[in-house]
Order: structure tokens, then sequence, then C-alpha cells
């Protein structure tokens, strides 16, 4: 059994038939399935409150969420101490993944777009010492401009339209320290490969390309489909310290 399928086991049947469901109902909404759904939503905004509106309090209804952080992120934790550390977790939905970084000793500020994403996840976590925010990763916060030891990312960009990616480079690239570290997890494709989705899966080429303003490329995982789990890169990306 792969390891999402170990999850929707423990999770239950149901959890997954009810997640089947709204994939459906949020598939039949999404203007990025349909021609012209970029130049309507083009920082898919609208579909991203729209998946929390819809879910209701069900977290079956949000499809990224799990109830407990990713096993990738866990194993990438398990390999090496982040204790002290400052980090900021993107997209962080209902909260899962800030938690492990807290967990394992960082300094956690975790923001998402939605409203309602942020207040779920302070409800499901209220004595976390995660700083919790409601932030646009284009329009982030000026003080977060070099702040931290450790940026990390799941899942957020293989939900945007590829034409964003030279922005959200620039982005993430601001937010990370000198000696800091990267991380971008994300489903894994070959050039030429079908894209499908929304989700889309990246290729070799859109990894590579967020080594951009100081930030160099130092570990670039392809990790296969094991199971029900399907192809991944784990991307680790670093700055050179202050001055070098």
């Amino acid at each position: 059994m792969g390891r999402e399928g170990a999850r929707t086991q423990i999770l239950g049947e149901d959890f997954a038939a009810r997640r089947a469901r709204a994939r459906e109902k949020l598939d039949a909404v999404d203007p990025h399935k349909r021609p012209g759904g970029i130049e309507a939503d083009p920082k898919r905004r609208e579909w991203f409150e729209t998946v929390y509106a819809l879910a209701e309090g069900d977290p079956a209804g949000v499809p990224w969420a799990y109830l407990e952080p990713r096993p990738l992120l866990e194993e990438w934790l398990a390999s090496r101490s982040i204790a002290g550390l400052r980090a900021l977790d993107v997209g962080c939905g209902l909260g899962d993944n800030a938690e492990a970084l807290a967990h394992a000793g960082a300094h956690v500020v975790a923001f998402d777009l939605v409203e309602r994403a942020v207040q779920w996840a302070r409800k499901r976590f209220p004595k976390s010492a995660v700083d919790y925010q409601v932030a646009d990763l284009f329009n982030a916060p000026k003080e977060w401009r070099g702040a931290f030891d450790l940026v990390h990312e799941f899942y957020t960009l293989q939900a945007l339209p590829e034409a964003l990616f030279p922005d959200a480079a620039h982005a993430l690239a601001s937010f990370v320290a000198p000696s800091g570290t990267l991380l971008i997890i994300s489903r894994a494709r070959d050039e030429g490969e079908a894209l499908g989705g929304p989700p889309w899966p990246l290729t070799r080429k859109d990894i590579e390309s967020f080594a951009v303003d100081g930030l160099r490329l130092v570990s670039l995982e392809d990790i296969g489909v094991s199971g029900d789990f399907p192809r991944h890169w784990r991307a680790e990306f670093r700055r050179g310290e202050a001055g070098a």
C-alpha cells in the first residue's frame, strides 16, 4: 500500500468518498478547467476561496488537507535539525505542515491567501506557537524579506498556472535569509507529458527555474510512484552567506 492509501485508510473510506464528491464539485466550478479560465482568475484567488467556502468545515472538501503532515516533509525533517530556525510555511491550509515544522523546533510563521483557511488552522491548533497569518505570496509583508532560514512550499506551485512561476520564484527567494534554504515539494512530470489538472505537476525545468536571486539548487530528488502515491520532486535551494 502506498503512502496515500495508508493515510486514506486511517482517515476512513467515508472520508475518501466525501473527498471524491467534493473534488468533482470543485472541478465543475474551477475556471481553469474551461477555456479562458486563466484570464478569469489568473492567480486562482477566487477558486481557493471557493474551496474553503464549499467545504463548510469538512476537511474532506479541501483536496490538500489530510489532517496530518505530509510524509515527504516528515522524511526531510527526520534527516536534519531545524531547531531554533525561523521558518515560513507557504500556503499553510489547515496547518498540519506548519505544526510539523514547529514540532521540529522551528519558530514558524505560516500564511494562506484565504482567511477561512487561516481561521480553520487557528481553531484546530488553539495552543499552537505557530504565527498563522493571512497573506498573498505575490504581495507579502515587507518585513518578511530575507527573514527566514527555511521557506517551505508544498503543493501551492502546482495549483498555479505556469505563467505565474517567474513571479512566484522571485517572491519565494525574497523570503530566504543568508545561508537559508527553500524547500519545494510538488508532484512531478516529464517534459512533454500531458498536463491534465489542475493541479499541474511540475517538470524538472520548472523546478530549476526557482533558482533565482542568489538561490542555487543543491538537491533535487525524483521520488517515484509508490502504490497510489504519485511521482514527486523534493527540491532544496540554498542562499550563500551574507557578503559571500
